[in-house]
């Protein structure tokens, strides 16, 4: 029980004609090509992932950070904290509060938010 189509000893192949051999080269070329694209996409997928996360930078030492935050006279810094590389300083002058957002290397003054009762 054996099937004619599985047997090479019966059948042999015939050889293709030109034109279906060029085709075939063709096929193979752009298999090659094909391939060759998706293995360096792979490659530059996975070294941008790599890059991401070497790319971290070194915490900053004592040098790199501002001696000195100027608040006010009265001021009183009631809480801190540090976000998206921005120095948030809650202060409180006298009754009123604000938030100080500050470039904590240079310690300048980014932006300022008043709390008012209405």
């Amino acid at each position: 029980m054996t099937h004619p189509g599985l047997d090479d000893d019966s059948q042999t192949e015939p050889p293709l004609d030109p034109a279906a051999e060029r085709l075939q080269a063709k096929l193979k070329r752009l298999l090659a090509v094909s391939g060759l694209i998706m293995m360096l996409g792979f490659v530059a997928v996975f070294a941008a992932i790599i890059y991401r996360l070497s790319d971290r930078a070194s915490p900053p030492d004592a040098s790199d950070i501002a001696a000195t935050i100027a608040i006010g006279k009265d001021g009183r810094v009631e809480s801190m904290a540090l976000a998206e590389g921005r120095l948030i300083l809650l202060v409180r002058e006298g009754a009123a509060s604000k938030l100080l957002y500050l470039d904590p290397m240079t310690g300048t003054v980014i932006g300022e938010t008043a709390f008012v009762s209405r």
